[in-house]
């Protein structure tokens, strides 16, 4: 929850998934009513590794179409991508004004990794991530780093970027010298994936739709 800014019939949600009924319930962000059942479809996936993020592959390789119910709900589309080796949470929705409102680059929707890099690594040499590496395309904003453990072969680091840049964390990383092994993204935004297991989706609760919307209104 956004701090205490969503409101269901007037008393403050906290607990993430809460429930809703959106025919009943008044859902409020910072006062103003917010729109649950208008028809939009919103959903978490599970991404798994070797998938692409993509609703269609020419190539007939997999992709993330096959893993999420667009029979049922025409118009579904990811926002943003998780590359091909990267697994985690994957937003769909069919809410068009949302997706763009995530994806334009002046808002900075946070988005959070966990990575298993080359070692072996000390937490000083994050610092220019944490500061604003330079890529090739410009410099990249501050990061939050956390150095899990710095062991060799392979050290573990979270990381959490407000950036859509393609393969943004791994070029990062790759940037000081530490390519990346594995990559998982556990959440976006104020979304979290919790137990959900790989390969599975399932549909976002109204009061996290309604903490996803309040979170736009911050970036």
């Amino acid at each position: 929850m956004t701090a205490g800014r969503v409101r269901v019939n007037g008393e403050v949600v906290t607990e993430l998934g809460s429930k809703v009924d959106p025919v009943h319930d008044e859902v409020t962000v910072d006062g103003k009513p917010v729109s649950i059942n208008d028809g939009s479809v919103y959903l978490m996936l599970h991404k798994p590794t070797g998938c692409l993020t993509t609703m269609d592959d020419p190539y007939g390789r997999p992709c993330v179409a096959a893993l999420v119910p667009t029979d049922a709900y025409p118009g579904l589309f990811p926002v943003g991508r998780l590359d091909k080796d990267t697994s985690g949470l994957l937003l769909f929705t069919t809410d068009g004004e949302l997706g763009n409102v995530l994806l334009h680059p002046k808002h900075h929707v946070e988005k959070t990794y966990e990575a298993l890099i080359e070692g072996p690594l000390c937490d000083a040499e994050l610092d220019p991530l944490r500061v604003g590496v330079e890529l090739d395309d410009g410099p990249c904003n501050r990061a939050r780093v956390t150095l899990i453990t710095g062991d060799e072969p392979a050290a573990q680091v979270r990381i959490t970027i407000n950036e859509g840049r393609n393969r943004q964390v791994r070029r990062m990383f790759e940037a000081i010298g530490h390519p990346v092994i594995k990559l998982h993204r556990p959440a976006f935004g104020p979304l979290s994936l919790g137990d959900l297991p790989e390969g599975k989706w399932r549909m976002l609760s109204a009061t996290e739709v309604a903490d996803l919307k309040a979170a736009t209104e911050t970036m």
